[in-house]
Parts: C-alpha cells; sequence; structure tokens
C-alpha cells in the first residue's frame, strides 16, 4: 500500500553560512529518509527553506552594513548551494520571507485570537534612551538571573542555558553601545500555552520517540506559561490588527509555520494550487520532522500547541527524530574562531557521497559525535573504497573477462552459495529496517557489512580457480552471479545514503532506468536478468592520501591559532600612536592580488589612501563603505603594490567580515582614541 509521508527539515536560518555540524542534526537524516521512502514507493514530499526573520538577522545586517533583506538574500543563496553540492533531495527549498508566508502566519494569528488563546499586555521592556527604541531580545546582554553570567544573551543563557525573559536580565545593557537600559511599557501579544498542557501531555503520552526527546519535552510542558508572540520592529511578519506599525510576530512564531506555507508554494509551481493540502490535510499522512536537540521545545511543544489551537486540521508531527549535536575534532563548529572547514575548498578535493557517508556510519542518534580528518579518511579508505569500491571492481572486471560482460545464468547453487544470497537477505532486511527507524548508523553498517561479506564470499569461492576448467565454469559462474545480486542490494541499500555512487553502481550493472526511479522491494526481490549486459566498471572512491589529511589537519590549527602575545611596550610607546576614528569612503581591489584593498577614509580634515590586507576573506568589500574603523593617523607612508599607503586599518579577523566598535557609531571622523 502506498503512504503519504510529509518530510520537513528545521528551516536554517539565513544569518550565515551552514556546516557540516548542521547537516548531521536536521538535514542528512531528512534526506536519506526521503529518499529511502522513495524507493519503498511511498508519496514522498521534502520541504525545507530558509528562515529569514527575527532579532538575529537585523543585528548582523546592522553589524554587516547591510539591510534584513540583503542579509538574508545572501544567505538563503549561500546555503541552498550548500544543499545542492550535497545531492539534497528536497522537493522544494523555500523561504519564510516569500508572500504567501504572511497570509498563512496570520490565519495562524487569527484564529488563535479570536479562540481566546491570545491575550494583550501592557508589560515593561528594556528601552533604549539613547536610541528611542525598545531593544528586542538579542540586543541585550547582561547577567543572567539563574546562574550570574555577565555575558548573557536577553532570552538565553549560553553558560547554563535557562530560558528567560529579557527583563529578568540583571543590569541589561545595549549589545551595540554598551549604554544601560530601562524598562518602559509596551503593548504585546501573548501566547497561552499555559491552555493546551493536558491536551499536550495526553498527545505526547502516545508518542514512541526518542527517550531524550519525550523527556525534554514533558519538562518544557510542566512549565508552560503564557508567552510573547509579538517584537517591537520593522523586519517580520505583520501583526494583522489596527494600530499595530512597528510590530511584529517573534520568528519563532512565524517559524514553524514555513513548512505550511513552503507547501503551499511548492503546490503553486506544480500548477496545482491545492496540492498541499494532500499532505497537511489528509489525517493519514505521515508527517516526519527532522530537527537538531536545540528545536526540541519549538517542534515538540509550541507548534503543536500553536497548531492545536487554530481552526485548520492542520498535520500534527507523528515522528521527531531529533539528532545530537555534531562536533569538529572535539570542539564546536565556530568559524569566529576558525575551527570549522572551508566548504568551497572541501569540494575541490572530496565527494559529497565521501562527506555525506562520513557523516552518516558516524552520527550523532543518541549521543554528540564528531568529525576528524583521520576517520574521515579511514571510513573513505577502509570502507567505501576498500570493501564496497572494492567488491564492485573485482566482481565486473571479472565478468567483463570471463563472463563475456553479461550477467552470467545462475543455476544449479551449492549450499555456500545458498547462504550467501541469504546473507545479502539478511543484510538487505536490517538496511531497511535501519531507515525506517532514522538509525542511520545502523544502515551504514548494514550497507559495509553486505560489501564485506561479498568480498569474503569472492575469496572463499575463488572463481579464478573455477574459470580454468570447463567442469567447474558453471560455478564460476554462480559465483559471480551471486556476486552481482550483492552488488544490486549494494546499490538500492546504499542509494539514501552515497546517491551519486549508488547510481553509478546501478548504471554500470545495465539498468537502464535510474535507481532513483527503482522500487526497493521488488528490485531486491527480481534476480538481475541472466545475460543483462553489464557496463564497464569505473572507479567510484579515490584513495584519500596522508598528505591531503595532515593538510587539512594544519590548515584547521592555523586558521584557529591565536598568535603569541608581543612584547611589553612602556605607556610612552603607545602614547606615541596617533589613534583616530575614520569613515571609509571608497574601496576597491588592488589587481593581481586577493588580499590587497584600496581604501580612501575620512578624518574629518583630510582624506587619506590606505591599502589594507583584509580583501581574502571579504565577499563583499562595498559593505565596508560607510564604516567608522580605527586608524593609525601618524604612521609613514609607505609604498606597497606600486601604491602609496598613508596610515593603517586596525581589524580583527571575524570569519570574513569587518565589523566597526558600536563604541564609535556616533564618533567624528578624526576623533582621538585615547
Amino acid at each position: 500500500m502506498r503512504h503519504k509521508i510529509l518530510i520537513t527539515s528545521a528551516l536554517p536560518y539565513a544569518n550565515g553560512p551552514l556546516h557540516f555540524g548542521h547537516i548531521a542534526g536536521a538535514y542528512l537524516p531528512g534526506d536519506c529518509y526521503a529518499r529511502y521512502e522513495r524507493l519503498k514507493g511511498n508519496d514522498v514530499l521534502y520541504i525545507c527553506g530558509s528562515d529569514e526573520y527575527g532579532i538575529a538577522i537585523t543585528l548582523s545586517a546592522e553589524m554587516a552594513g547591510r539591510t534584513p533583506k540583503e542579509q538574508v538574500d545572501m544567505f538563503h543563496e549561500i546555503n541552498k548551494n550548500f544543499f545542492k553540492q550535497l545531492n539534497f533531495s528536497f522537493d522544494h527549498f523555500s523561504r519564510t520571507t516569500w508572500p504567501g508566508h504572511v497570509k498563512t502566519t496570520q490565519q495562524f494569528f487569527t484564529d488563535l485570537l479570536n479562540n481566546g488563546c491570545i491575550e494583550e499586555k501592557t508589560t515593561e521592556q528594556l528601552y533604549s534612551e539613547k536610541d528611542n527604541k525598545f531593544l528586542a531580545d538579542r540586543y541585550v546582554v547582561g547577567t543572567c538571573p539563574k546562574c550570574g553570567f555577565e555575558q548573557a544573551r536577553g532570552d538565553e543563557c549560553q553558560k547554563c542555558g535557562a530560558s528567560y525573559e529579557a527583563t529578568d536580565l540583571i543590569n541589561p545593557c545595549s549589545k551595540l553601545t554598551g549604554s544601560p537600559l530601562v524598562r518602559k511599557p509596551t503593548k504585546h501579544w501573548f501566547l497561552r500555552f499555559d491552555l493546551f498542557k493536558e491536551k499536550l501531555k495526553s498527545w505526547i503520552e502516545k508518542k514512541d520517540w526518542k527517550p531524550n526527546v519525550v523527556n525534554f519535552a514533558k519538562g518544557y510542558i510542566d512549565d508552560l506559561k503564557p508567552r510573547a508572540i509579538t517584537r517591537d520592529m520593522e523586519w517580520g511578519v505583520p501583526i494583522p490588527l489596527p494600530h499595530t506599525e512597528g510590530k511584529v510576530l517573534y520568528v519563532w512564531f512565524d517559524a514553524p509555520i514555513g513548512y505550511i506555507s513552503a507547501s503551499q508554494e511548492w503546490a503553486q509551481l506544480q500548477g496545482k494550487s491545492d496540492a498541499w493540502k494532500d499532505y497537511w490535510l489528509d489525517p493519514k499522512t505521515k508527517l516526519v520532522q527532522f530537527i537538531g536537540k536545540d528545536n526540541i521545545p519549538f517542534h515538540a511543544v509550541f507548534f503543536p500547541a500553536m497548531t492545536m489551537g487554530q481552526n485548520q486540521p492542520y498535520k500534527l508531527v507523528d515522528e521527531l527524530p531529533a539528532n545530537e549535536f555534531y562536533n569538529l575534532e572535539g570542539r564546536q563548529f565556530s568559524k569566529s574562531d576558525g575551527w570549522y572547514i572551508d566548504l568551497e575548498n572541501f569540494f575541490k578535493q572530496f565527494t559529497a557521497d565521501q562527506i555525506r557517508y562520513a557523516i552518516a556510519s558516524n552520527a550523532p542518534e543518541n549521543q554528540d559525535s564528531e568529525f576528524s580528518w583521520n576517520d574521515f579518511q579511514a571510513r573513505c579508505n577502509n570502507e567505501l573504497l576498500g570493501k564496497y569500491g572494492n567488491l564492485v571492481n573485482r566482481t565486473l572486471v571479472f565478468a567483463h573477462n570471463n563472463c563475456e560482460g553479461k550477467a552470467p545464468l545462475i543455476q544449479h547453487l551449492q549450499e555456500i552459495d545458498q547462504q550467501f544470497l541469504q546473507k545479502i537477505k539478511q543484510l538487505t532486511q536490517e538496511a531497511d529496517d535501519a531507515y525506517a527507524h532514522f538509525r542511520l548508523r545502523k544502515a551504514s553498517q548494514a550497507i559495509m557489512d553486505l560489501a564485506q561479506a561479498g568480498n569474503i564470499y569472492f575469496d572463499a569461492k575463488k572463481p579464478w580457480v573455477a574459470a580454468r576448467s570447463a567442469l567447474t565454469q558453471q560455478d564460476m559462474f554462480n559465483t559471480i552471479g551471486c556476486c552481482l545480486e550483492c552488488l544490486k542490494a549494494l546499490a538500492i541499500t546504499s542509494f539514501p545514503i552515497i546517491p551519486t555512487a549508488a547510481e553509478k553502481l546501478w548504471n554500470m550493472l545495465g539498468f537502464k532506468t535510474p535507481l532513483s526511479h527503482a522500487k526497493w522491494d521488488e528490485a531486491i526481490a527480481t534476480p538481475l536478468p541472466a545475460a543483462q549486459i553489464l557496463h564497464k566498471p569505473e572507479i567510484l572512491f579515490a584513495k584519500i592520501e596522508d598528505s591531503a589529511i595532515r593538510q587539512e589537519i594544519d590548515k584547521l590549527h592555523q586558521m584557529s591559532a591565536k598568535p603569541p602575545a608581543k612584547e611589553q611596550i612602556t605607556i610612552d610607546a603607545v602614547r606615541k600612536i596617533d589613534l583616530r576614528v575614520a569613515t571609509i569612503l571608497h574601496v576597491e581591489r588592488i589587481p593581481k592580488s586577493k588580499k590587497m584593498l584600496k581604501l580612501t577614509v575620512d578624518l574629518g580634515t583630510e582624506q587619506r589612501q590606505v591599502l589594507s590586507g583584509i580583501g581574502e576573506k571579504l565577499e563583499d568589500i562595498n559593505s565596508l563603505v560607510g564604516k567608522k574603523v580605527l586608524f593609525v593617523a601618524n604612521l609613514k607612508p609607505a609604498l606597497l603594490m606600486g601604491q602609496e599607503s598613508q596610515g593603517m586599518i586596525l581589524s580583527a579577523d571575524l570569519g570574513g567580515q569587518l565589523f566597526e566598535l558600536p563604541i564609535f557609531s556616533e564618533a567624528r571622523p578624526g576623533a582621538p582614541v585615547f
């Protein structure tokens, strides 16, 4: 029976580039499951897209000198291309800034309001008298009310993990200017999550999810209380009420609704505007939402409560596979600390299949796991190349040399042959069960066990010996025929994880229709037709040399290395440096140089030309224009690349962006810095 499967992966926040740590949580598991369910013959709709509203967007956009729209446009494309490079099979990758998202989000709000689930309150919020505006939580820092950490964020303490309102912070101040904040009354709307406690408890008790997901969700349900769903800002979905200018819906409210609106956009693009209803409004649909563990409360508690409180019969989540964190060489991925993998460089040397397999085979399903370069090399060389690729190559080369390049007829099997075919069936079923229950590590193990079983069988049967005599030729045919059955099973079971290599193998076995159009059960049960023409083998995986791994490890440590402290100097030496505030007026690249930029800066009383080697990591050099920076005004002019440099800009490596210091945002050009 064909089932409808609606799959979502958490919408990535369009505020920076994704990395492999993100991929291991919500995305690779979702893509593998979608590919698997399609092979099983089910009706699959796999949806994702960019989450593009919220305070963090406006904050980073301000610091980068962009508008919020420019910020999300850039990272939407970057992340969309990253998914493409990794061979993801989304049916649609949308974004929450598409116009249709507003209507669906406002429908949720209006229904919840009319149903008595939203209340209007005038509360005291943090206000910056210096900026003459309310500051949302991401613009606020202060002392955590739970653990006392002095640099806690406005909505969550990054040290103890406590969640709170920004007004709960002790000594709150502006993240941008450092100025103290005061409380001031403002009107907001609160979702009465407390009204859903019993309904949520009853609903979640029936879920057979991972214990960590269920227990985490239950803890949130026990402590549910009204939560603000609006913010004082311009960037977001407007509140659908009169006299609410300057207020929008909070990003955590609108983001999960993006799954529905993205499906609506998909339907429009298909020319069938109501096609999304076949999934979201059909109670027989199975809704599977892949997330990282930091998204558990939003998908297991908040979004279900929102859905229960509005009027449309939208599906509630059926399965919620939530993975743990994926680290890099024992530490969290961090671009600002230089602890990350340069993706552009990665795909110049390695393949999507290699990283997909490395992550899947060590997926953080029940506990945190990590990517290490040595483990990556070992899995690629010993498993993909040494087991999988080896069996493919030796079987097909032998078939071309001894079976006229065709699949031989299998007959009169010995017990060892029958046992091997039974082993293929067993391991194929193990992979089937693993995919069905979101266990990529177990599926990866079953695939490699299948390849290893084929290699052991090939060695035990010694077909090269049987090929020498007409009396044993049929036994040789049986051996190769059984190995080809193993390769067919390998192609099918590995397609969700390593789709490119699996598709190539499928083609080498002589199939004319793409593997993506095959049906798992039928393909496994149907023997390879005798005399089917086999294509010549090609290398599926290249060996990764030690030198390449050493280079990557060295590069990682170089990027993250902190320069040693310089020798101490006296205060008199410091006083000799004339530091000024300068405004960047113009910037251009120096021909034949990746790093060097030529800038014109305003020092108030004069303009100067300065050369700076900050250009290599900057994606958009024009983002520098208008920034106020620290400038060494009394540095002797120097000739660099044939151009005179009349001073020095002081900068820091912050992952490819040059940030101006907020304290100088109102300083006039030329102002001295003490």
